[in-house]
């Protein structure tokens, strides 16, 4: 007889960290699994099983049911489960969709953005939930605090502002929770100005599915942004034309303000890896790797929460009142004190941000 394995450890241990951890289910809680279809390349056929089993070793009552694209309206099987069971674990981009709608009292909805098991087994969904959350709070604190912050990028993006005056939890958040839990509280972006280089794709929010979902850049086009507002774009001809003419295309389909640029963050998890490349699926790329602090995006095309065209800065820095949070897409929570203070409370983070991943697809 064999022992278990490592890898079997570490799944158990991600599961947990997902079920209670994350989801705070207590034992006999009903849970259904929606996960999408295998083919559509997103998510793998294990993972959805494998979290099963494991809910069913915590006394868990698990129901795995697989839904298609989001494009495609929920089943009336799937529809009435989800109304029923109430608590929900998405495995599917649906759950981004529905991640602003109001869930009941004494129920959760949890969305995944682990896309196989070896996601899950890696310091992007073992890293204890806990401390991603204080961590979130800390990094919250310090932005919402500033006084003045900027946004550099090595492609030549600066755009400066100071954050909206507003407390952690009321801009802009989501209403489901997210697993793994990557990004700080957005930021509102209607005090900011400069200018953000836009390089190689402009990809959905995941709030709505339209085609073409992404638009491939060749060269960088500039956005010149006055007051959380897109002024004008510029570079080659051909490269912003194509960009306008998406943004038309966008905001045609949905009949929404182009010129909104509406709020930004940066990803705080630095366990977060991408095993494949960004040209394979844009969408899949961009919808994952905002989670690694490589990444900040802004949202755009809407003057909503989050928009529907995504900016994706790479290894950006972020001063805040001149000291840098981000430094060429490397997390520095000690210069800060609430930030410290959560590496003193969680010492599993000081490791993670030592020796963060820079696998992102790029």
């Amino acid at each position: 007889m064999t022992g278990r394995s490592e890898i079997e450890d570490k799944i158990e241990k991600a599961a947990r960290n997902l079920l209670l951890h994350c989801g705070d289910f207590p034992p006999g809680s009903e849970i259904l699994i929606l996960h999408e279809d295998p083919a559509l390349g997103w998510y793998d056929e294990a993972l959805p099983k494998t979290v099963a089993r494991q809910a069913e070793r915590l006394g868990l009552q698990p129901k795995c049911v697989m839904v298609g694209a989001p494009s495609e309206p929920l089943g009336p099987v799937a529809a009435e489960l989800s109304e029923r069971y109430g608590n929900v674990i998405y495995f599917a981009r649906i759950g981004d969709q529905d991640r602003f709608a109001e869930v009941k009292p004494g129920k959760t909805k949890i969305m995944c953005y682990l896309r196989n098991e070896e996601m899950l087994a890696s310091d992007f969904g073992t890293v204890d939930h806990r401390a991603m959350q204080s961590l979130k709070k800390a990094v919250d604190q310090v932005l919402l605090n500033a006084r003045g912050i900027e946004i550099t990028c090595p492609l030549g993006s600066r755009i400066q502002g100071t954050p909206a005056d507003v407390t952690p939890g009321e801009s802009a958040e989501v209403s489901i929770r997210r697993f793994p839990l990557g990004v700080p509280q957005p930021l509102d972006a209607r005090d900011f100005s400069g200018r953000v280089a836009l390089a190689r794709y402009l990809t959905p929010t995941g709030s709505k599915a339209y085609e073409p979902a992404f638009l491939e850049l060749e060269t960088p086009v500039f956005a010149q942004i006055e007051a959380g507002r897109i002024v004008s774009f510029s570079g080659d001809d051909a490269a912003v034309n194509s960009v306008q003419k998406h943004y038309d295309h966008v905001s045609g389909l949905f009949d929404i303000d182009p010129a909104a640029v509406h709020s930004w963050h940066a990803g705080i998890h630095a366990g977060c890896s991408y095993g494949w490349t960004a040209e394979a699926d844009p969408d899949r790329w961009s919808n994952t790797v905002f989670n690694n602090p490589r990444v900040l995006h802004f949202h755009t095309c809407g003057a909503y929460a989050p928009g529907e065209i995504c900016w994706m800065l790479m290894d950006p820095s972020v001063h805040i009142d001149g000291l840098a949070l981000w430094e060429h897409g490397r997390l520095r929570p000690g210069r800060f004190a609430q930030t410290k203070a959560s590496l003193d409370e969680w010492p599993a983070l000081q490791s993670l941000i030592e020796n963060p991943s820079m696998r992102i697809g790029v």
